[in-house]
């Protein structure tokens, strides 16, 4: 490791469980990282700052004012060029660590793409705001074979589970089951608020993704002995922290008797509501030119915008 190297970490290296030949490690690591949010900013910027050598973003979302409150990688221009939040994101962590590598993909995790966008990486990291993809996520892991880390931020409270396929309770053993139907019963599932129904604090997002980074770092540098096992949750507001055991489920329908009925794409929505009177429409089967789209719409709309990765224009109200 070269002089600027070891000045640059000099203070992990002094931490006695990472050392220089743990950076090492850390420089020559991988991981991916889903979804770039509250959760997802805090956590890339730990992961790059602490020397991870290789990153990759998926995030098919656009930065909003709305964002700037809590999303710490992303800045007001960044809103006003509703920029994609992957590229934002990787433009901000090239300029903060430039000797590691970090790759933003504009995508949507799907049953179609995720081999493609997960395989190659050491760890997945969850930053995602919704449990159909946490569910993709551990199905994919499982049969990937490698550890991930779900973490969930809502209002001021948060909950993160390291799970290590075949070693740990997975995500299904820990919130899912299956009823007569063969579907997810409801009953274990958690509350699914979101940031635009109940809100979201910046320093929660802050407080678990702290805990996802140390996570992380240890699943790296091999420390695995203290990984997983337990659910852990916080609440800033009222302070009150929970570790709690979650064991191995031996009925579980994914890491036991491998259903992966996430990956299979059998419990993949096609519309999902994400607030603000909105309704996304997961289109997959055919691509879209923006450029074109907007030139056939230039004529009957107004405030028409179009950067490479989103088409904006407002509708104006009918004439009488």
């Amino acid at each position: 490791m070269d002089e600027n190297l070891l000045e640059r970490y000099s203070r992990q290296i002094l931490f006695g469980e990472i050392g220089e030949a743990g950076q090492r490690r850390l420089l020559d690591s991988s991981a991916v990282l889903v979804g770039c949010g509250a959760l997802g900013t805090a956590l890339a910027n730990l992961l790059v700052r602490a020397g991870v050598g290789r990153l990759r973003i998926v995030d098919r979302d656009f930065v909003e004012p709305s964002n700037l409150q809590r999303q710490t990688l992303f800045e007001e221009a960044d809103a006003r060029e509703s920029l994609p939040k992957s590229v934002a994101a990787e433009r901000r962590l090239r300029a903060i660590n430039s000797s590691v590598s970090v790759e933003g993909i504009v995508a949507d995790l799907s049953p179609r793409n995720v081999h493609e966008l997960l395989s190659g990486f050491s760890l997945i990291l969850d930053g995602t705001d919704n449990f159909e993809t946490r569910f993709l996520l551990n199905d994919a892991a499982i049969e990937l074979n490698l550890p991930w880390i779900y973490a969930a931020v809502v209002a001021s409270y948060g909950v993160t589970l390291t799970v290590r396929p075949g070693k740990t309770a997975c995500l299904a053993c820990a919130l899912d089951s299956d009823d007569a139907g063969g579907q997810e019963s409801t009953q274990t599932r958690p509350a699914e608020d979101t940031c635009d129904t109940v809100g979201v604090l910046g320093p929660a997002a802050g407080v678990i993704a702290s805990i996802e980074a140390a996570e992380a770092m240890k699943l790296l540098l091999g420390k695995t002995e203290s990984s997983g096992d337990r659910l852990i949750s916080f609440d800033v507001w009222t302070g009150r922290f929970q570790s709690v055991l979650v064991t191995r489920n031996l009925e579980c329908r994914a890491c036991v008797r491998r259903e992966f009925r996430y990956l299979g794409g059998q419990a993949q929505p096609r519309l999902t509501m994400c607030g603000r009177d909105s309704v996304q429409i997961h289109e997959r089967s055919r691509e879209l030119d923006l450029t074109a789209l907007g030139r056939r719409l230039a004529s009957t709309v107004t405030e028409l915008r179009e950067n490479g990765f989103l088409l904006r224009f407002r509708v104006p109200p009918p004439t009488k």
